[in-house]
């Protein structure tokens, strides 16, 4: 014999899951690319530094730019997910650079007249609807060059500066943090935050394992505590 859920139960049943979907008080959405994204970056590791109060949603993807993550319609995801917010404050990272450096193709952008020019439309589409973006410059890659550690991200670092000065949108100033931590390191050090172990074919210095996502989302959470003090009361 089958039964059947009364309709008053299931009434509070559906009730119950709204609930449910929204109890965080605020939504955090990161936009960005493998160095923010799931199992290569630190955007993950960032996620669970929020207290359960917090949807942290993680839309970063490997191998994007400032100009491709729109094209392929992941910046649509993004703004679907602003609108769906239904008036929570919300609070949209993104970090661009790596892929728009020259030299790799449907992906590089001018740092002149094109890669400024999206950071600054991604911040006034966030801000049209009502949330709060924040603008993120690049994680420094952690090759050594002599005693020093190199940053061939710093025009982009610039150009991300220039363009939350021009949108007055938040900066967090992840280059110059990840920079200083790297050079402190130094480069035997500096190799053990990677994705895959040396000797490991795979092995890179751009992209983070488990202890690399550790230590930058642990600096991207210092920069939001100054930069965005609203979001101090959520930390675990």
């Amino acid at each position: 014999m089958t039964s059947r859920i009364p309709q008053w139960a299931a009434a509070l049943f559906g009730l119950a899951l709204s609930a449910s979907a929204c109890a965080a008080d605020v939504r955090v959405i990161l936009v960005g690319d493998s160095t923010m994204a799931t199992k290569s970056g630190y955007g993950d590791a960032l996620c669970a530094r929020f207290s359960p109060a917090v949807e942290c949603i993680n839309l970063a993807k490997g191998g994007r730019s400032s100009s491709s993550f729109r094209a392929e319609g992941l910046w649509d995801k993004a703004m679907d997910l602003v609108r769906e917010s239904r008036g929570r404050p919300t609070y949209v990272l993104i970090q661009f650079g790596h892929n728009d450096q020259p030299g790799k193709p449907g992906r590089s952008t001018d740092l002149v007249k094109e890669f400024p020019v999206n950071m600054a439309r991604y911040a006034r589409e966030v801000q049209q609807l009502g949330a709060t973006a924040v603008l993120v410059t690049p994680l420094t890659r952690r090759t050594f060059k002599g005693e020093y550690v190199g940053n061939d991200l710093a025009p982009w670092a610039a150009a991300t500066r220039n363009a939350a000065r021009e949108t007055r949108a938040p900066l967090l100033e992840l280059n110059a943090d990840s920079q200083a931590a790297v050079q402190k390191l130094g480069q035997e050090e500096a190799d053990t935050l990677a994705q895959a172990p040396k000797p490991d074919p795979k092995f890179d210095r751009t992209h983070l394992g488990e202890k690399g996502a550790h230590l930058f989302s642990g600096i991207v959470a210092d920069e939001l505590h100054r930069a965005v003090p609203a979001l101090n009361k959520y930390y675990n």
